[in-house]
């Protein structure tokens, strides 16, 4: 039973300290907090980089890096590791990349109308904050209002709506949380902008709390990410004049995909498993430590500067379909992948341009991260935004492009996305936890045999994961293969057992 004034928020940081997960440091940690045995180990294992600390090679499975070879990598098969423009990528003991297929992508050319201006020089005016202060509470959230910003990370809330809901709630100790964690399959740009513009995302985040009222602000960042977290900590030491007065931690993610979900990241800030809770409550009412807590994404509050300096209708208008600037990432077959900044709603042969063009011939594409599915190029000019896409049953996301040539096996290409998801289910609910693997293993089995008959459920399985699941992992994790059937059936017939499938046709 845990003890009255146990400390649970210290089990993984105290966790990571001692190097892991081990029968010594367990009883160590729960002796130091107050927390049971049990509760340590429970917690402790649910994490990859706890459970798993002396891995020499973690070798990325994600879906551009096993596009580019990963597969003959040696190492320990590991989830999307955020590198998806060096594809494919290894990481060594300390999390440093110690292989990588290409260098560095690229971003878009620097041009100061650009709300992130990702190929721009970082600046520590602070000109945002400042502004924020003269308009004041009403004043900045009716900006965010004008400017119609929808939350970055995948969902497209609009912003002004969670600002709105925290700063009215009666409750007057509130938080902010900056998620970090970013683990999307095909999504490296918050990435570049902590690598680049830290003090945008931390104005930003300096303007949100004094919105909603908030002393504390907790950045959840990536475990595998140790150079942005550092380019972070220089860019706050160096705005210190500006930012001092606020409560700044950084708390570590410790490779567990789920923990992109706003509840799961506040489950593990708290020191439990990343587990989504039910909702409601929404974060904005009863969120960390059941306080009223405001969860934006890097990319979100990177935005924000530029909209209080030059104003929400500005912002707006540098959209297409809907309001401002998307960066959009880039890999899988083009020229030049990367991280581009274009207006929201552009079509895939206008981000792929920007990306030094197509590679091979074409064939299908991702247009926001595993969870969005495939496309064909059919729908090259369709508008990758928030609205749009869910009418041919996809989504934008997180805006993780990735392209597919006319060599992959769909059938294949759907088993990587299937693998992700069986491997990042966290388990609590049954739908997801059966479900990833009812999915994984009938392409497993239909790869190994050629019988279709092995997909003769799959319709009633997705149909129970996207009911009976408590997030979004298990709503979406058949879609992958959901899409690969239907837009391109002839990589799902009948096939000889174990041939592959390039261009539509038996390799």
């Amino acid at each position: 039973m845990e003890r009255h004034g146990a400390q649970r928020h210290r089990v993984l940081a105290l966790l990571k300290e001692a190097g892991g997960v081990s029968v010594a440091s367990v009883q160590r940690i729960a002796r130091e907090t107050g927390v049971p045995e049990a509760d340590v180990w429970g917690a402790g294992r649910f994490y990859e980089l706890l459970s798993h600390p002396d891995v020499e090679r973690r070798v990325c499975q994600g879906l551009t890096c096993q596009l580019f070879g990963a597969a003959t990598l040696e190492g320990t098969k590991v989830s999307c590791l955020g590198q998806c423009d060096r594809a494919p990528v290894v990481l060594g003991r300390d999390l440093g990349v110690v292989h990588y297929g290409m260098p560095r992508g690229g971003v878009s050319p620097a041009d100061p109308d650009l709300p992130m201006d990702l190929g721009g020089p970082d600046t520590a005016d602070y000109a945002g904050l400042a502004r924020a202060r003269e308009l004041g509470v009403a004043g900045v959230l009716d900006a965010l209002a004008a400017a119609g910003l929808q939350g970055r990370g995948g969902a497209g809330f609009p912003a002004h709506l969670k600002w709105r809901s925290v700063s009215e709630q009666a409750v007057t100790e509130r938080y902010v949380v900056c998620n970090a964690d970013e683990g999307e399959p095909g999504t490296f740009k918050d990435r570049e902008i902590m690598l680049r513009r830290p003090h945008r995302m931390l104005e930003g985040l300096a303007i949100a709390a004094e919105t909603i009222g908030a002393a504390a602000i907790f950045i959840y960042i990536r475990g595998e990410f140790p150079e942005e977290k550092a380019s972070l900590q220089r860019a706050l030491a160096e705005a210190d004049a500006h930012l001092g007065h606020l409560d700044w931690r950084f708390v570590d993610g410790h490779g567990a995909y789920i923990c992109g979900e706003e509840t799961a990241l506040i489950e593990s800030i708290e020191g439990r498993r990343g587990m989504p809770r039910l909702k409601p409550p929404y974060p904005t009412v009863q969120g960390l430590w059941g306080k009223p807590t405001l969860m934006n994404n890097v990319e979100t509050l990177a935005c924000i500067p530029d909209i209080l300096v030059r104003g929400g209708e500005r912002f707006a208008a540098l959209g297409r379909t809907e309001p401002g600037t998307k960066l959009y990432c880039v890999s899988g077959h083009v020229g030049r992948p990367g991280v581009y900044e274009l207006p929201l709603g552009v079509c895939l042969d206008e981000v792929v341009d920007a990306a030094g063009g197509y590679v091979g011939t074409p064939r299908a594409f991702s247009p926001g991260g595993a969870s969005s599915g495939f496309l064909p190029m059919s729908a090259r000019r369709v508008p990758l935004d928030f609205k749009g896409l869910p009418a041919h049953g996809s989504m934008l996301g997180s805006a993780g492009v990735v392209v597919l040539d006319d060599t992959v096996d769909m059938a294949q290409a759907a088993l990587w996305q299937a693998v992700f998801f069986e491997d990042e289910s966290c388990g609590q609910c049954a739908p997801c936890r059966l479900g990833t693997q009812l999915v994984r293993q009938s392409i497993g089995r239909y790869l190994g045999t050629g019988d279709p008959a092995h997909f003769a459920h799959l319709d009633e399985i997705a149909w129970e994961m996207d009911q009976g699941s408590i997030c979004g992992l298990g709503m979406v994790a058949a879609l992958p293969l959901q899409m690969a059937r239907r837009h391109f059936p002839q990589d799902f017939g009948p096939r000889p057992p174990g041939a592959t499938m390039t261009g539509g046709g038996p390799a």
